[in-house]
């Protein structure tokens, strides 16, 4: 493969056909959902806790990779090979224990206390009479999701650009428009539909590219054998990277108990028995989806040399590349199903997150609290929010210089830092108090945003490191210094100390 293959991709019928195919069947799983998610906020926002473990588990995993996988990732690898590895090690490892862990507290205690959204258990958890703490999670949520969604409105409009050669603005108008109209219907059983379609169609994908371009190549051992020639055999050593660098990557793990999209899959399965199996099945497709990226990136990188090669000389452009180039049409149509089911799969839950905090959270649980709000209405204006921040995404979408890989690292960051040590602390520590949870969401957000925007500090480590650090550290020293609430003790006999007690 040479550079004249990239000036060469044409659109071929049999991949628009498989494409819209795809997109078709998501837009019907959309309708189909729309009745049982229009009943209530319950069946729109969390599925009314019926979810099953498979569902679960895909969607869990699948949610939170989103176009930072399939096209940062991959352009990570390419740029620096194996090291590029850590950056996976940490969410793997992180979300397994959670699922074994974290995912049983949580579902215990908002089944019991009927939390619907991540400002609802907080609330709950922590005395919130005035509304202050409910009001922080919120803004929160909605300042890092806008620009996490936007990330993806991005990322579709970059794929669906170089894959079938259309203009990038009409890539992310296309992208929105199927993504709003889908999930203001169905809510959230069509999004965890989708989401375990997709994840398959994913994991197919990450499988079949690099196994085919490497025996495209010459085979495993001649891949292999090129592979250690790159930068003086540096490319090939997965401890090619500084202390720091390694430090920041696996740390982007500390994301996942914070980042409210995945959260909400917890909530919403049918039992907390069934998170051991999740925990199995979920960590299985993480680990084949991120040694595909990887191996995408590496093997990238022989066939294209100088990232001049590449549309734009963009490196996240490298996986539509290297798939139009190995397979048939109709296979390729399916990888980009698979790009643009990383990035629907992200967006969609996001998008119910931003619309729950709105809604639920803000109308109801505080413009309207100690007033009987109809179910129907509640529906109705969720989808009128998520209509609207689809709205500001998009616009976001046509000005954002960032690249995808670090735009979604830097809403990953502001999410986990500000409700990941505060989170784990509800659940696992008595002593937190209100006072204690609010200062530590606040300080971490403030830090990651600092931290990302000061050049010497952000070079020097990811700042969710720090951001966590400190928000933790700050959640326990003031909860050490205020009053401690009531009632905490029925709330930890509710949660349970294993998996096994009722």
């Amino acid at each position: 493969m040479d550079e004249s293959l990239v000036t060469e991709m044409t659109v071929n019928t049999s991949t628009v056909v498989t494409f819209i195919g795809y997109l078709l069947l998501i837009l019907l799983i959309g309708i189909f959902s729309s009745r049982f998610s229009s009943k209530d906020i319950s069946n729109y926002f969390i599925g009314g806790r019926k979810m099953g473990r498979l569902i679960v588990a895909m969607s869990a995993v699948v949610s939170g990779r989103s176009a930072w996988l399939l096209l940062g990732f991959t352009g990570m690898a390419y740029t620096m090979g194996l090291s590029a590895l850590w950056a996976a090690v940490g969410y793997i490892v992180v979300e397994f224990l959670l699922f074994f862990f974290y995912a049983v507290r949580l579902r215990r205690f908002t089944e019991k206390y009927d939390c619907i959204t991540v400002p609802d258990f907080f609330t709950i958890r922590f005395p919130d009479p005035k509304g202050y703490l409910r009001l922080a999670v919120v803004l929160i949520i909605l300042i890092f999701m806008v620009s996490y969604v936007s990330a993806q409105f991005v990322a579709g409009g970059k794929a669906l650009a170089t894959s079938f050669s259309i203009n990038y603005s009409w890539g992310l108008v296309i992208t929105t428009s199927i993504i709003l109209v889908y999930v203001v219907l169905g809510g959230f059983l069509a999004v965890s539909l989708n989401d375990t379609i997709q994840a398959f169609i994913i994991i197919i994908a990450l499988v079949v590219v690099p196994i085919k371009s490497i025996l495209d190549f010459g085979g495993f051992a001649q891949f292999i054998d090129m592979l250690r020639q790159v930068d003086s055999g540096s490319f090939a050593s997965p401890i090619a990277i500084s202390a720091g660098a390694a430090i920041g990557f696996v740390g982007i793990g500390l994301g996942s108990p914070g980042n409210p999209h995945i959260i909400s899959r917890y909530m919403s399965i049918k039992s907390a028995k069934q998170l051991p199996s999740v925990a199995v099945i979920g960590t299985l497709a993480n680990i084949v989806m991120a040694v595909g990226a990887l191996f995408i990136g590496l093997v990238g990188r022989l066939y294209f040399p100088d990232v001049t090669a590449l549309p734009a000389s963009d490196t996240e452009n490298l996986y539509p590349v290297l798939a139009y180039g190995h397979l048939s049409p109709v296979a390729f149509g399916l990888v980009i199903a698979s790009i643009f089911a990383a990035i629907v799969s992200t967006a969609d839950s996001q998008l119910l997150v931003a619309g729950s905090s709105v809604v639920r959270d803000v109308y109801e649980k505080w413009w309207m609290r100690g007033k009987v709000v109809p179910q129907k209405r509640l529906v109705f204006l969720s989808r009128l929010v998520v209509f609207l921040v689809v709205v500001i995404a998009l616009v976001m979408g046509f000005i954002a210089g960032e690249l995808v890989f670090w735009l979604v690292l830097f809403a990953w960051a502001g999410l986990g830092a500000a409700f990941g040590p505060t989170s784990i602390l509800a659940l696992y520590w008595k002593r937190a108090t209100t006072a204690g949870v609010i200062s530590g969401i606040v300080v971490g957000a403030i830090t990651v945003i600092v931290w990302n925007q000061v050049g010497f500090l952000k070079n020097l480590i990811y700042e969710l490191i720090p951001a966590f650090s400190l928000s933790l550290i700050t959640t326990i020293v003031v909860s050490l210094f205020t009053q401690r609430p009531s009632g905490v003790d029925q709330m930890f006999e509710v949660m349970g100390k294993d998996i096994g007690e009722k």
